[in-house]
């Protein structure tokens, strides 16, 4: 079974940086899409970026782009989000998710606060 956990959110003040990980298993990474997401209160569901496990190509959503950067560590399987120069906007709780043929897995979210 695809298993994803979510690590390394927390508060921060605005300007500062977090890295958030996402190991995987039970899956082989090359043969899904890997995506970070994000929900704040009173809003719908943002996908902030996603990388694919066959060729490495990156997406990123606009609100992140060049803040933001997604990358992979094949030996140990994990997904980083590097996030940097963040605003209270982008307080949420980050998803990672894992898709293969539409079929989608996601982990258990972790909170990112921005905060003075």
């Amino acid at each position: 079974e695809v298993q994803l956990v979510e690590s390394g959110g927390g508060s921060v003040q605005p300007g500062g940086s977090l890295r958030l990980s996402c190991p995987a298993a039970g899956f082989t990474f090359d043969d899904y899409s890997i995506g970070w997401f994000r929900q704040a209160p009173g809003k719908e569901r943002e996908g902030i970026s996603c990388i694919s496990g066959s060729d490495g190509i990156v997406q990123y959503g606009d609100s992140v782009r060049g803040r933001f950067a997604i990358s992979y560590n094949l030996a140990d399987n994990t997904v980083y989000l590097q996030m940097n120069s963040l605003t209270p906007e982008d307080t949420a709780v980050y998803y990672c998710s894992a898709s293969r043929f539409g079929n989608p897995y996601w982990g258990q979210g972790t909170q990112v606060t921005i905060s003075s």
